[in-house]
């Protein structure tokens, strides 16, 4: 009788036991698991939606009054894909400023006598810069709430002293462990928009956006496989609309991942042209993520034909819901979201990007779980001195 093999689960097509000898297991999971925590995070909300909106309403509907979607990093780039939406469904005027900029600048985008909801994003929330953004909007602005948008219950942003505050604290994985931020990101991209549209807009959206993102982590893997093997040196994304957000998490996926080591570029389709074009070389990529707007996919299409006709970059890499009839050999086909509007597009897009930068970090000899040793960027970031306004 022949002992049993015993095999070791895979995450994104490897076994536990390499991803753990390469450094990447914690980035492979953390990625892996966000259809589930997608799910865990609407369920979460729903039931807070009343408590949600007594507390943001009388904000969120005055359009006298302010929304401000701040983050640093990462985090930032979440309010730069929410806020043009946000800004076009609510009453309020939504704007993304990232606590980076109200820190060092706080009399530029805090106005005292505008009614503020200031969201606050943080994986940890022990930024620096993310305590002290809600410290100065307390100082600053006389009718100020904060809706504190965190994954650590430990954190010092979950537990702000301030008399108008509220918190939405998502699932215990959603703290990621790895360096990068995968599933945090989409949770608290996910969190807010929930909160924040009106009650129920999403309730039957989460199951395919779950599906296409479950369906996109392994229908994806055999191009980018090829695509981090050839290890470009150059990579661009590229995305209109809320999706320019997006493009500029992807690029910084890849830089942080890749400890730097690939040069990285973002843009709209449209401003592509206008200068940072020159970026391309032939050993650049260029990936793009499709509108489903049939009136704005029309100019990321156009774009993409340009760049292939030019032969200018290595590779163009379309990214969509709704593939063409033509579709080259370089297409990721997210499925089941052809009808979607865009936001939904955005959590199948991401994970796609995420899993490019965990390959092409591996590609290079690189731990994604941690990539930089040195300790010159930090899971935290370190090294902020704070000022007090008045010094």
């Amino acid at each position: 009788m022949h002992a049993k093999t015993m095999t070791s689960p895979e995450i994104l097509g490897f076994p536990e036991h390499t991803l753990e000898a390469k450094g990447a297991l914690w980035t492979a999971r953390e990625i892996a698991q966000q259809p589930r925590m997608l799910e865990r995070t609407h369920a979460m909300v729903a039931q807070m939606h009343a408590q949600l909106r007594a507390f943001a309403g009388p904000l969120v509907d005055d359009p006298r009054a302010r929304v401000i979607l701040a983050g640093a990093g990462t985090s930032a780039y979440i309010g730069q894909c929410l806020a043009p939406l946000l800004d076009r469904a609510l009453a309020a005027r939504v704007d993304a400023v990232p606590t980076t900029d109200i820190v060092c600048a706080p009399t530029l985008y805090l106005d005292p006598a505008q009614p503020l909801l200031l969201v606050s994003f943080g994986r940890s929330g022990n930024s620096p810069e993310s305590l002290a953004a809600v410290e100065l909007a307390e100082s600053l602005v006389d009718d100020v709430r904060h809706l504190v948008v965190t994954c650590n219950p430990a954190g010092a942003l979950a537990r702000v002293p301030v008399a108008q505050a509220m918190t939405i604290l998502l699932p215990e994985e959603t703290h990621d462990t790895s360096f990068a931020m995968t599933s945090s990101f989409s949770c608290m991209m996910y969190a807010t928009a929930a909160a924040l549209l009106p009650a129920g807009t999403l309730d039957a959206r989460i199951g395919p956006i779950a599906a296409a993102t479950a369906q996109v982590i392994d229908a994806s893997l055999p191009l980018l496989h090829t695509l981090a093997d050839v290890r470009h040196d150059r990579v661009v994304y590229l995305g209109s609309g809320l999706l320019q957000g997006l493009a500029r998490e992807a690029t910084l996926k890849l830089g942080e991942l890749t400890n730097g080591a690939v040069a990285t570029c973002y843009d709209s389709p449209l401003g592509f042209r206008h200068g940072p074009k020159t970026f391309l070389t032939d050993r650049t990529l260029v990936l793009v993520f499709v509108s489903n707007d049939p009136y704005t996919r029309r100019y990321d299409q156009d774009l993409i034909d340009e760049l292939r006709r030019e032969g200018s970059a290595a590779r163009v890499v379309e990214i969509t819901a709704r593939p063409r009839s033509d579709a080259a050999a370089d297409v990721m086909v997210v499925a089941g979201l052809e009808d979607a509007p865009d936001l939904d597009l955005s959590w199948p897009y991401i994970a796609i990007a995420q899993i490019h930068a965990l390959l092409h970090s591996l590609a290079r000899g690189v731990t994604p779980d941690n990539p930089n040793p040195a300790g010159i960027v930090n899971r935290v970031v370190q090294g902020v001195q704070l000022y007090a306004l008045d010094a």
